[in-house]
């Protein structure tokens, strides 16, 4: 029997390897086991809730003001104790995060094998998305099998010289985990969704705001909320929900330029099924979030996304999603185009998704079973 051990520690991370760890779980072929780091805790704890997980290894890290120099320090040595007890043959890590990059360090000392799901993603600039660029590209030089979701993201892989051997498109998992919540979500019966229903006027258009990466902060917030408040004051008839990430480099200017608002809701982060209910029901969404350009085209969202570059260049080309960066006056043109042009709008969220067709982690286990 091979022995898996599947690592992450952010909210992010937990959502897209779930499904994975449920279908790791269906093959008695591997012992499967979970850690969690809690780089991010109260929001990992939800999805871990939500998809009914219990770690078998928690590591506990997340402390206040924590920065990278201590996280990823943290996460090597206490994995070392973890790797020791379990000594899996296989390590799995997901896409960009800090312990994505120090746990494929960490099982590398061990002598695992790291697999990495949502691999060869690249802007190749090291400073956008900062750490992430970076992260990933750390990740790849270590690992060992590379689970790419799309023909870019396999295609840079072998352009840094990986073996086209040790790399499966599989579409992403994200999708797998997007298509079992929205199931679950149609029937939840939560307090969060129905303050949302509460909150809400169903006639009215929804737009979905999200917003925390680092390299936004200072001017770049300042430049999206005043494009913000231009919006709700063109579109009296349109409702903004902006969830406020709690870094207060991100609270300060939102709440300064946008609490006196009136069709504008700042309210606190949602929880991952929330979240999917609120994706569910808005018009548009502007976000600076990776795994949201991917969610959003499978429920038909068009997205304009608040970075100037982006790892993710399948949901551009295809069409799905705009790249508007912290540009005031891009956020609110094409903000204003989508509301007012219906052909336009119909047109952008007819597309097909192109991160898959929720059998990623089918894919990526039959070739785990396939390969021994």
């Amino acid at each position: 029997m091979r022995k898996n051990l599947i690592i992450f520690g952010t909210r992010p991370e937990a959502i897209k390897m779930a499904p994975l760890i449920k279908e790791f779980n269906n093959h008695p072929d591997f012992q499967t086991k979970v850690c969690v780091t809690a780089q991010h805790r109260e929001m990992l704890d939800q999805v871990l809730d939500f998809f009914d997980l219990k770690p078998d290894y928690d590591l506990n890290l997340m402390r206040p003001n924590q920065n990278l120099y201590s996280l990823t320090a943290d996460i090597i040595t206490q994995l070392k104790t973890v790797l020791e007890d379990f000594v899996p043959n296989f390590v799995y890590v997901h896409g960009d995060t800090t312990t994505s990059m120090a746990a494929s360090i960490a099982a590398f000392y061990s002598g695992s094998k790291v697999c990495h799901i949502e691999a060869g993603l690249r802007t190749n600039n090291k400073l956008s998305p900062f750490p992430e660029e970076i992260n990933r590209q750390i990740t790849s030089r270590i690992a060992d099998y590379h689970f790419a979701p799309t023909e870019i993201s396999r295609q840079n892989l072998l352009n840094e010289g990986i073996s086209k051997d040790d790399i499966i498109i599989t579409g992403n998992t994200v999708i797998d985990a997007l298509l079992i919540s929205k199931e679950r979500v149609a029937n939840l019966n939560s307090k969060e969704i129905n303050s949302l229903k509460n909150l809400l006027n169903s006639d009215k258009k929804t737009i979905l705001v999200t917003g925390h990466r680092r390299e936004n902060h200072g001017e770049g917030f300042i430049n999206i909320c005043e494009a913000l408040k231009q919006i709700a004051l063109e579109f009296p008839d349109v409702q903004i929900v902006y969830p406020v990430h709690l870094n207060p480099h991100v609270r300060k200017p939102v709440y300064e330029i946008l609490s006196e608002i009136k069709n504008i809701f700042l309210i606190l982060p949602l929880s991952y099924p929330a979240f999917v209910w609120m994706m569910k029901e808005c018009y548009i969404i502007i976000t600076d979030s990776g795994g949201v350009q991917e969610e959003a085209p499978s429920l038909g969202k068009p997205v304009l996304v608040l970075r100037d570059t982006t790892e993710r260049p399948e949901a551009v080309q295809a069409g799905t999603v705009i790249l508007v960066g912290t540009d005031k006056k891009k956020i609110v043109n094409e903000v204003t185009e989508l509301l007012k042009n219906k052909k336009r709008y119909a047109k952008m969220a007819e597309l097909q998704n192109p991160y898959g067709d929720g059998k990623a982690c089918k894919r990526i286990v039959n070739y785990m079973q396939q390969i021994f």
